[in-house]
């Protein structure tokens, strides 16, 4: 049974959905109501604790996330003055990810969910990463093309409406943002490597090299930057003392590739709408590039803001409540993830 909560200014039912997210290194938290759209939300980032080792220690995910989840909740929940008992579902990151990462936000949100008896759903990361730019004031307007690029996934998708999503391109081998943070660590930079890479790159001289773009004369929407990065450890190998102009000529080749494939979906599918989404969609060079883009084809180009680009509760929050407000909800009370799940098996709304 769906839970109402009334509100306390209005007295008004709303539907009040929390959010967990926990699939790699960052937990969030976000509470999203019917009526009044996103009202909290909570991140922590485990940024510090994988430094030392040059990238995420599931292990170690795991185990903060255990610290983290349950007090992040008390802390969304006393900033907006609102208890347990006004929550009405909850939903949390069932996949993809890192499996000992999901069980946690899996084992909070059905022993919370149970305890309350209130609904919960497992929901899929990338489709949060996907409804993002919802969350802002200018929303994009179903259907769509949605370009979602992460450390983890690079997917091109046509989306008719939520739930119903058809995979037109992949990455053959290496994420976009794998990529990213495999070529910073060829550079020597820290971690994170994406976002090194960038700054890096503001002070590389574009003329300097020209990367390849990979797989653009071929047909179809698939990708492959694995091709790429090992271009830029061969080109440091004979250029060591020129960073800066190999992560700018990486980066250029990259956003590059990106908007060539972005601009052939839309050409197949005739969209007029284009969301770019995920952790890489905070670069400044790939937005500069896709706004051109959309000027030259009369396309609109939709972003979630910056600190909802990388992972975080509010997305999950979202596209929970778009599911659980229409009545599905995740029935046994097992504590199931799906560590690979596509995107393509998702239930329409």
């Amino acid at each position: 049974m769906i839970k109402l909560a009334p509100d306390q200014q209005t007295g008004k039912l709303s539907f009040i959905t929390l959010g967990i997210e926990s699939s790699c290194d960052e937990t969030g938290i976000g509470l999203y109501h019917s009526e009044k759209g996103l009202i909290g939300h909570q991140l922590f980032s485990q940024v510090a604790i994988h430094a030392e080792y040059g990238g995420v220690v599931p292990e170690l995910a795991s185990r903060d996330h255990i610290q983290r989840v349950v007090p992040l909740i008390k802390a969304v929940l006393k900033e907006v003055e609102l208890t347990l008992s006004d929550i009405s579902g909850i939903a949390y990151t069932a996949g993809p990810g890192l499996a000992g990462a999901l069980l946690v936000g899996s084992a909070v949100a059905k022993s919370l969910a149970w305890s309350l008896n209130i609904p919960s759903l497992g929901v899929h990361h990338m489709e949060g990463h996907l409804l993002a730019p919802l969350l802002e004031q200018q929303r994009p307007s179903f259907p769509f093309v949605a370009l979602l690029v992460s450390g983890g996934h690079t997917l091109l998708i046509d989306v008719k409406a939520i739930g119903v999503y058809e995979i037109l391109g992949e990455s053959l081998d290496d994420a976009v943002g794998e990529a990213f943070d495999k070529t910073a660590k060829i550079l020597g930079l820290g971690y994170p490597g994406g976002p090194a890479l960038a700054k890096l790159a503001q002070q590389g001289n574009q003329q300097a090299f020209t990367f390849p773009r990979p797989m653009i004369d071929r047909p179809g929407l698939d990708f492959s930057f694995s091709g790429l990065k090992t271009f830029a450890r061969n080109t440091f190998a004979k250029y060591p003392n020129q960073q800066a102009d190999i992560a700018k000529a990486f980066e250029v080749a990259a956003t590059s590739t990106l908007m060539i494939k972005c601009k052939r979906a839309l050409q197949q599918t005739n969209r007029k709408t284009l969301v770019v989404a995920g952790g890489v969609s905070a670069n400044v060079s790939l937005r500069q590039t896709l706004d051109a883009m959309g000027v030259s084809l009369g396309v609109d180009v939709f972003y979630p803001r910056q600190e909802f680009c990388t992972d975080n509760g509010a997305m999950i929050a979202l596209a929970g409540h778009f599911r659980l407000s229409k009545g599905q909800v995740t029935a046994t009370a097992e504590i199931g993830i799906r560590p690979r799940w596509c995107l393509e098996d998702l239930e329409a709304v």
